[in-house]
């Protein structure tokens, strides 16, 4: 595909389930003049599995700031550039912003697909409010974590998290100092794949239970929001 005016897509790809995929999404991975990709290997598994053939280019968080002016002036010069990540919608906790923005701020067409992302099916299973709600994607992992959980703790809206499998159980634990052993959350884990799961409770009841059963697979993590102050 090689128009007058080009264009960037933003393609969300399957979280688990490989029919989570759209028929749009596979129209357009087919018909981009190139695909850019986190890791070549496991979107050259999605590609090969659908029968399609395209160039993949690796881009990630290790390399996006360097590639990022090359790839807008590809798209000025009339190329459309597919982007896809790992699994689910890039740009959300993946690469995929800098480009954006850069392809927004020289006015070239910019359009992102609906579709596959994770925190939307655990918020709306969580059984906690999710008509308002902050996506606050992973936590810091060192500089300004408790700062951050402090400053969240008084958030009336509902939060939700990524989490990995090795700090779910310390990141329940710390949010329960911070935001009380009582306050509701759900865990989501594996959204659309075989071993899917989600647990509700208290703060205190999902570390505990994720103690007893070794956290396995991406979690999602849901908590209720603060009383709102009378």
């Amino acid at each position: 595909m090689n128009t007058e005016t080009g264009s960037l897509v933003l393609i969300p790809t399957p979280i688990g389930n490989l029919e989570d995929i759209t028929a749009r999404a596979l129209r357009l991975l087919t018909e981009a003049d190139l695909i850019l990709c986190e890791d070549t290997r496991t979107s050259g598994v999605l590609l090969k599995h659908f029968g399609i053939q395209n160039q993949l280019q690796s881009y990630h968080k290790f390399n996006e700031h360097q590639q990022t002016q090359r790839l807008v002036d590809m798209i000025a010069a009339g190329k459309t550039i597919a982007l896809i990540s790992d699994a689910g919608t890039p740009g959300i906790s993946d690469p995929g912003f800098l480009l954006a923005r850069a392809c927004a701020e020289a006015g070239l067409k910019l359009e992102c697909l609906p579709g596959a992302t994770a925190f939307v099916p655990a918020l709306v299973t969580s059984g906690l409010p999710c008509d308002r709600f902050v996506f606050e994607g992973f936590l810091p992992q060192k500089k300004g974590r408790q700062t951050r959980m402090k400053e969240l703790a008084a958030e009336t809206r509902t939060l939700v998290f990524y989490e990995s499998p090795y700090r779910i159980v310390k990141t329940l634990e710390e949010l329960a100092v911070h935001c009380g052993a009582d306050r509701q959350a759900a865990v989501s884990r594996e959204i659309s794949k075989k071993f899917e799961e989600t647990r509700r409770g208290s703060l205190t009841e999902l570390a505990a239970h994720f103690k007893k059963t070794t956290p396995k697979g991406e979690f999602v993590l849901v908590l209720a929001g603060a009383a709102p102050l009378r």
